[in-house]
């Protein structure tokens, strides 16, 4: 087969989908198999770091196709498909939800055989939790674009059984489709292993992402500020993501709780600086009102940090028995959950020793060869 994966979803500063798309193609870079990948790109210097993270220097079975449109530009809805054609590609993989319409026409058969990944339906399930974002404001046009996805695409991966629940009802797949809609966990990769943690004079509390109503980050903090109140050891709050300038809420609502001086907001990190602020913290904290996976918590896992997070499908799913869940509504029980961890050793034993042990399960190896089969299987039908 020749396989194009659209590598445009892959931004300077990684998010979990530019992650997800970079983990692919280091493992199908590894795998035997006799496919050529096409991989699409519109910056050089990301081709260039894909190239070296993923170790593709005269890798005889990949190449890059650049693009000079963004996969949102009109421009690679109206001249895409010519280019998918003139490569000749068996397969077309987005590894977000935007595909090229034109090349996939709804009802009838295509040259090229159409997988988009859908990591979760936030914006069009709770428009209230992005509501800055541009798909909440452009809202009936991301469903229109969610619906054609859903009729035009030959399969759907989706990243756990909660997300595709949630497709196969919103997105209203009939029934004789239902089977196209594939569950493929995500993996971690190698690097997020525990390290000997360094001595500190206080203990932290991490959390990891965005800064979206869903990802309650207002809600951390006032359970942050409840567990200050009691007293107890000595804990700062980590929160590592990049500022955004489009929700300004938590910062002051840190403020307003008079926690300043003990959250320290650690902007985008990303690499071996990732991996430490996971191995250094004594406990990791997601207190989501909603996920599609969950990321985050996996990487947190791998590196041996003990979790608390929601009480959600996604974070049960990805978790399993190894994290402690809460009412992500409900600030006193976080408060409850951070402070047990904290303060009993035990527990923070327990629940690192079976979060080491339930990351290792999700691998991105394991998820690239799911999806290959995926691609082999649309391609002969």
């Amino acid at each position: 087969m020749r396989i194009g994966l659209d590598a445009r979803w892959i931004f300077p500063e990684l998010s979990g989908i530019g992650t997800y798309t970079t983990e692919l193609i280091r493992e199908f870079a590894r795998l035997e198999t006799g496919h050529e990948f096409v991989l699409f790109f519109r910056d050089p210097a990301i081709r260039d770091r894909v190239w070296r993270v993923a170790g593709l220097d005269g890798h005889p079975r990949f190449r890059a196709q650049m693009i000079p449109w963004g996969v949102f530009s009109p421009w690679s809805q109206l001249r895409l498909p010519a280019v998918l054609r003139r490569l000749a590609l068996d397969v077309f993989h987005s590894p977000n939800y935007m595909i090229p319409f034109r090349a996939f026409p709804r009802g009838r058969a295509h040259a090229v055989q159409c997988v988009a990944t859908v990591h979760d339906l936030i914006p069009l399930l709770f428009p209230e939790h992005t509501p800055r974002a541009l798909k909440t404001r452009l809202f009936p046009l991301f469903r229109r674009v969610m619906f054609e996805v859903g009729a035009r695409a030959d399969a759907i991966l989706t990243v756990s059984e909660a997300s595709r629940a949630d497709i196969l009802r919103s997105l209203r797949i009939p029934g004789e489709r239902e089977a196209r809609v594939r569950v493929v966990y995500n993996g971690v990769a190698p690097e997020y292993r525990p390290a000997l943690r360094r001595p500190a004079p206080h203990k932290t509390i991490l959390y990891v992402g965005r800064f979206d109503p869903y990802k309650n980050v207002e809600g951390l903090l006032e359970a942050f500020a409840r567990l200050r109140s009691r007293g107890g050891p000595a804990a700062r709050l980590k929160i590592v993501g990049a500022p955004d300038p489009r929700y300004p809420e938590a910062p002051r609502r840190a403020r307003e709780l008079g926690l300043e001086g003990l959250v320290e907001w650690a902007g985008y990190t990303g690499g071996a600086d990732l991996v430490d602020a996971y191995q250094q913290a004594d406990v990791f904290v997601l207190l989501s009102r909603y996920e599609g996976f969950g990321l985050t918590l996996l990487e947190a896992m791998a590196c041996g940090a003990p979790a608390v997070c929601s009480n959600i499908g996604a974070l049960r799913e990805v978790a399993g028995e190894a994290a402690l869940f809460v009412d992500g509504a409900d600030p006193e029980a976080a408060a409850d959950a951070l402070g047990r961890v904290l303060e009993d050793r035990g527990v923070a034993a327990e629940l690192s020793r079976k979060g080491l042990a339930r990351a290792r399960e999700f691998t991105w190896a394991r998820a690239a060869a799911e999806i290959l089969r995926v691609y082999e299987e649309v391609a002969r039908s």
